[in-house]
């Protein structure tokens, strides 16, 4: 069991609850939501070290989430997950903030690697919330 606390942000429910109880098999605690607004306020109320987030959510969109999250929370690495050959988007994240981006369907071992690699990054900025 590691001390990373992770925020995966998806709609698709089934593949978000799939992909929490996969990341937490591998020891990562998982929060879930299902869209951007109980993104943010689960981040108001509690300590994630690394956000998983996914471009296509219903109301506010991944993009406009990974601003918020990037004004108040600016060290919290952001993994983006695209769909649909959806590159240009995963880019746009990048230029946004977002650590890096990874295209659906998600690899978990590829996942892991990027989460782990996205940690050194927010502790080399200080940032211990």
């Amino acid at each position: 069991m590691n001390n990373l606390r992770l925020l995966l942000v998806d709609d698709e429910e089934e593949f978000a609850s799939t992909l929490a109880h996969r990341l937490q098999i591998r020891g990562y605690p998982t929060g879930v939501a299902v869209d951007g607004e109980e993104a943010l306020n689960l981040l108001a109320n509690n300590i994630y070290d690394v956000m998983v987030l996914d471009l296509m959510l219903p109301g506010l969109s991944g993009l406009d989430v990974l601003q918020q999250v990037k004004q108040q929370y600016p060290d919290l690495p952001v993994i983006m997950l695209t769909g649909q050959g959806s590159t240009r988007e995963g880019l746009a994240g990048m230029r946004f903030g977002a650590f890096d981006f990874l295209m659906k369907p998600v690899d978990l071992d590829e996942l892991i690697t990027k989460i782990t690699e996205a940690v050194p990054h927010r502790r080399a900025h200080g940032d211990d919330r």
